[in-house]
């Protein structure tokens, strides 16, 4: 009995080394959103409670978009150093440190500040994850990918229709917020045993490639200007969606839950998308479906968005499914993971600070008109040059390639 309770033995050790990581994951992958999506639900009570005026409440929701800008271009360059597991605990730690700080503090600066830190260390972990993707599942790329999509959608679900529901059954915003810490505590645990195992140098597996070589590419810049084009789109429906049905007559909950509904009808495709898009060399088609959706849901939203405003929700998740696209993208538009961190911290970082302008811009269109119209009207603009750079996206390209030709 002992020689197969040995093999036994060595069979479990190894099949859980190769599945481990998968879990870290996706553990991970349910954090990267939260902290972020979580305040729009509940934003006018923080806007009331610590003192936010409009500037800073504006500053708040573009927040994210601009930390992901920041901090995201510093993810190759920090992970090519410590390595990618090391990384991914310091945007861990960074990640509880600012949620658990901004729930202490009662005055806007601080807030704003630890908002930051938070967001910092979620941007690590955006760029490092495709690249997590393509060191441990090479050969599963889509697989994976839709995992940690659907992981992540789930996320963003929760956080959006469950924030005040929360707020109003614990006492409050500062408890709705507290509840997310949980899955960040839950995400440290995992990674434990990776971080103790001291993986280090992951992104050194190929050459390592610069920023600024990706940002020589025609590939490079056309997931940016998509990444951030739907980046825009997206935080601004995060942050301002409820704000919309609100004014159009909806109550706080009932707004509350259309907000739920444009991200968890999200749900499905954020696991097949992926999938999809691995399969085909092409997936130009998929890309332009998901974009009807988009533009369908806007115009309704704008014109009749007290009707039947769930339907509005639903059609902008569908055209949100442009976001598993990119991630897919990230992970099939190179060849080794060192690359594909370059790609994914070009494209994220200069992806987000064209997204910054996204939930700002509708936010001070709508302060400026008093209507909701301008503000939507500037996204469904923003769809034109996100499908120009889309589809050439999705053409069958890799990025050593065009960086050999550049140099």
């Amino acid at each position: 009995m002992a020689g197969p309770d040995r093999t036994l033995g060595v069979r479990d050790v190894e099949s859980l080394k190769r599945w481990w990581p998968l879990v870290a994951i996706l553990a991970l992958a349910f954090n990267l959103r939260p902290v972020a999506v979580a305040i729009g639900p509940v934003l006018a009570e923080i806007s009331a409670d610590i003192g936010l005026d409009g500037v800073t409440a504006g500053l708040l929701t573009s927040l994210p978009t601009l930390c992901f800008a920041a901090f995201g271009a510093l993810a190759p360059w920090v992970s090519q150093r410590i390595g990618v597991v090391p990384t991914v605990g310091l945007a861990l730690a960074a990640l509880l440190a600012g949620q658990v700080g901004r729930l202490l503090t009662h005055s806007p600066g601080p807030f704003l500040a630890l908002s930051a830190l938070a967001l910092a260390g979620m941007a690590l972990a955006n760029v490092l994850m495709p690249t997590l993707v393509r060191l441990h599942y090479p050969h599963r790329v889509g697989t994976a990918t839709a995992l940690y999509s659907l992981t992540l959608t789930l996320g963003v679900t929760m956080a959006s229709a469950a924030t005040v529901p929360i707020a109003q059954q614990l006492g409050g915003w500062r408890a709705a917020l507290g509840v997310w810490i949980a899955g960040g505590l839950a995400a440290l645990v995992v990674w434990a045993p990776l971080l103790l195992a001291g993986a280090r140098g992951a992104t050194a597996k190929g050459a390592r490639v610069s920023l600024g070589r990706v940002a020589r590419t025609p590939l490079g810049w056309a997931l940016a200007i998509f990444f951030g084009i739907q980046s825009a789109q997206a935080y601004s429906i995060f942050g301002w969606l409820p704000s919309v049905y609100r004014s159009a007559g909806l109550s706080e909950i009932d707004a509350g839950y259309m907000l739920g509904i444009a991200t968890g009808v999200g749900i499905l495709p954020a696991f097949v998308v992926p999938v999809l898009a691995a399969r085909l060399r092409h997936p130009s088609r998929l890309f332009l479906t998901i974009m009807a959706f988009l533009v369908a849901g806007y115009v309704g939203l704008m014109l009749a968005p007290s009707s039947t405003p769930w339907l509005w929700a639903a059609l902008l998740a569908l055209g949100q499914a442009s976001f598993p696209l990119i991630l897919a993208l990230f992970g099939i538009r190179a060849r080794t993971p060192g690359a594909t961190a370059a790609l994914s911290g070009f494209a994220q970082s200069v992806g987000y600070a064209i997204a910054a302008l996204g939930p700002m811009s509708f936010g001070v269109l709508h302060g400026a008109t008093g209507s909701w119209t301008a503000s939507i009207s500037l996204q469904l603009a923003l769809c034109v040059p996100m499908v120009v750079a889309g589809l050439y996206a999705c053409r069958p390209l890799l990025i050593e390639d065009q960086l050999e030709r550049v140099g």
